[in-house]
């Protein structure tokens, strides 16, 4: 089965339209979760130590904040109103219910926030409280635009979704390395 629908996007701060008429997308989620592992953003590999990934992240959060996990890939979670305990549980939860990317849904979708107190860039996405941490020297280009920036940062989170490795909680403000 085939869908139709019609979508925009900004190049050089121009919208852009495609006509209905000319975007197929096919409903085979497996094709098409195949087809966004081939056109996902190459990734560098990533020079930040887990330490420096803590560092970076810790100063992006805002201090207000008190209780986030942390994941392998820069994917961190707030959690709010909850005990030491149930931040673990909760934030692999989230992880696996907001992490993974669909391509045509909401999953999809991402937000990029440049940081000022830290180098780098947040990607949010569909899951409140979700954020996923880019530093500059993960990517390719030197000076790259907030599209490639977010599709970066989309993809980490897909595979922090798909296979949520924990690097540490903080809990009341304490960190707690795993």
């Amino acid at each position: 089965m085939l869908l139709f629908a019609q979508i925009s996007f900004s190049q050089n701060n121009q919208i852009i339209e495609v006509p209905n008429d000319t975007l197929e997308i096919e409903e085979d989620t497996e094709k098409i979760e195949n087809e966004f592992d081939k056109k996902n953003v190459e990734m560098k590999e990533t020079n930040l130590a887990n330490e420096e990934l803590i560092k970076q992240v810790q100063l992006a959060i805002n201090p207000k904040f008190k209780n986030w996990i942390l994941f392998k890939n820069g994917t961190f979670v707030i959690i709010e109103d909850i005990s030491e305990e149930e931040i673990e549980t909760a934030g692999i939860e989230k992880m696996k219910e907001f992490g993974p990317v669909y391509v045509g849904s909401e999953a999809a979708d991402f937000r990029t926030i440049t940081l000022t107190n830290v180098e780098g860039w947040l990607v949010s996405g569909h899951g409140y409280g979700m954020y996923t941490y880019v530093h500059p020297t993960e990517l390719e280009k030197e000076n790259p635009d907030s599209h490639e920036i977010g599709l970066f940062g989309r993809s980490k989170r897909n595979l922090d979704g798909l296979n949520p490795e924990i690097v540490c909680l903080s809990s009341e403000g304490k960190v707690i390395i795993k």
